[in-house]
């Protein structure tokens, strides 16, 4: 089940990402504005496109956060092993994550400390 609703999650982002899907939306909206006189802008007018909208947005936002955990897993991972494979980095950094928000505050206090003393340096 899960590879599949990865497969499938993958290949929507893909195809909704791409301009041509953009255009098309564009023109079921712009339709549907023009088709307000024939229909006397009624309320199943304005129905069909709430609720067609509102289907569509709400499976895209499962599947835009399926993509974006695992692009985000896939980026941890890499940053991983960078932080691995380096002699000076800190192995406590791996799975930053997962630490409290103080703590990672502080690193960030930490960090922005060594860049102004790398620009003053500069």
């Amino acid at each position: 089940m899960h590879e599949l609703f990865r497969k499938i999650a993958h290949f929507a982002s893909e195809q909704v990402g791409r301009p041509w899907v953009f255009v098309l939306a564009l023109l079921i909206v712009i339709i549907w504005g023009f088709s307000g006189p024939k229909f006397d802008y009624s309320d199943t007018w304005q129905l069909f496109i709430n609720t067609t909208t509102t289907v569509l947005t709400f499976l895209m936002v499962f599947l835009i956060q399926n993509t974006q955990n695992r692009e985000t897993k896939a980026i941890h991972i890499k940053l991983d092993e960078l932080l691995h494979a380096l002699k000076r980095a800190r192995d406590t950094l791996i799975d930053a994550e997962d630490l409290p928000d103080k703590e990672l505050d502080s690193l960030q206090t930490e960090f922005e400390k060594i860049e102004k003393k790398a620009k003053r340096r500069a």
